[in-house]
């Protein structure tokens, strides 16, 4: 056993089962041995590949995205751009080449990244170079003495979450225990009053309180100091009666439970009920549409085109794979969708006019 597994064995020794969403918190942000907080898991060289790293088009298209909402409520003084779960800073850095290009100016808003890890805050330094940044644990550190603009790629799904199963006696929560030198699934001995949906005997359900408390913070927030959010990131439209529950190493998925630490835990995301949250918590929801609608209504295939102009064969080769790749249903483009979230007296964003799914 590595020594996330060895604490985690003691911990639930001492302690009884451990809910999915403890078990998921522990191996991604453990100080110590945490995935997240010890490694750079993104890129080839990593553990999985995320649409900023795919091309620089896709940052560019989220930057000029951003840009647009922030003119649309009048340009507002002391904005803060804050980036949820930032990674190495590609994004950002391809956002804010891509504004300042565009206005041939410097980039007016105050620059917030909310990232634990401190490896990955070492990676985004280098990434944005000389720029002023903030960096926060969490949310509730943020500023409050202007419009915050949230962009949140594949950072919800990181967040833990719960799974249930449908027994003849009602929901029962999935625990993780560990016996005979192994963690393994298990079923709490009592019924749960969470709300989801009847379903058959053995059907797995899903919640995620941590994503919704996260969402209503940010809504919140937007219905108070104004600004926008922007969320893409994977779902499952079985959800929340699917087991999405996955981890993912070295490109591939691996067992759930084996090696804690050493590789990324994640579950699609309910973007259904996140946009009921942040209904509820005084914010207009637009979407979800899916990824390739967006980036197809943002100017994607011009922008490939103008990269393609001054490219080698091969570049240009390269430049159509990415594009394939963030847009096609074969690719990233709907299984991967967007939601915006704005005041209710702000438009409907670019590439939101149509709901698309």
């Amino acid at each position: 056993m590595n020594a996330l597994a060895e604490k985690l064995a003691a911990r639930i020794d001492r302690d009884g089962p451990l809910s999915i969403e403890d078990f998921m918190t522990i191996c991604l942000l453990d100080r110590d041995h945490g995935y997240y907080t010890t490694r750079d898991p993104f890129g080839a060289p990593g553990d999985f590949i995320t649409a900023p790293e795919v091309s620089q088009m896709f940052g560019e298209l989220i930057g000029l995205w951003l840009w647009s909402v922030w003119q649309a409520a009048g340009a507002p003084e002391n904005t803060h751009l804050v980036e949820l779960g930032p990674g190495r800073g590609t994004l950002m850095a391809d956002a804010l080449r891509a504004i300042e290009g565009a206005t041939r100016q410097a980039s007016p808003f105050c620059l917030h990244l909310v990232e634990a890890s401190p490896t990955l805050r070492r990676q985004q330094r280098q990434t944005l170079g000389q720029r002023t940044i903030t960096w926060h644990d969490d949310l509730e550190t943020l500023p409050v003495d202007g419009p915050l603009l949230f962009v949140a790629n594949e950072f919800f799904d990181a967040l833990p979450l719960r799974q249930y199963v449908a027994t003849p006696q009602g929901w029962r929560e999935r625990l993780i225990t560990f016996r005979d030198k192994r963690f393994e699934a298990m079923l709490s001995p009592d019924p749960s009053t969470v709300a989801l949906p009847q379903a058959p005997t053995g059907r797995v359900g899903e919640v995620s309180p941590v994503r919704q408390s996260v969402l209503a913070t940010m809504a919140q927030r937007i219905a108070g100091q104004g600004g926008a959010a922007l969320i893409i990131d994977f779902t499952d439209r079985a959800l929340p009666l699917v087991d999405t529950f996955q981890a993912v190493r070295s490109h591939q998925f691996a067992d759930r439970f084996e090696n804690p630490g050493e590789a990324d835990l994640a579950s699609a995301v309910d973007f259904p009920a996140l946009a009921r949250t942040a209904g509820e918590n005084g914010v207009a929801a637009h979407g979800p549409v899916s990824q390739g609608h967006l980036l197809a209504a943002l100017g994607i295939e011009a922008r490939c085109a103008t990269l393609k102009q001054n490219a080698s064969s091969e570049q240009a080769e390269a430049l159509d794979a990415a594009f394939n790749r963030l847009v096609s249903p074969e690719g990233m483009g709907e299984d991967f969708v967007a939601l915006a979230l704005l005041p209710n007296d702000q438009p409907i964003p670019a590439g939101f006019e149509v709901r698309a799914s």
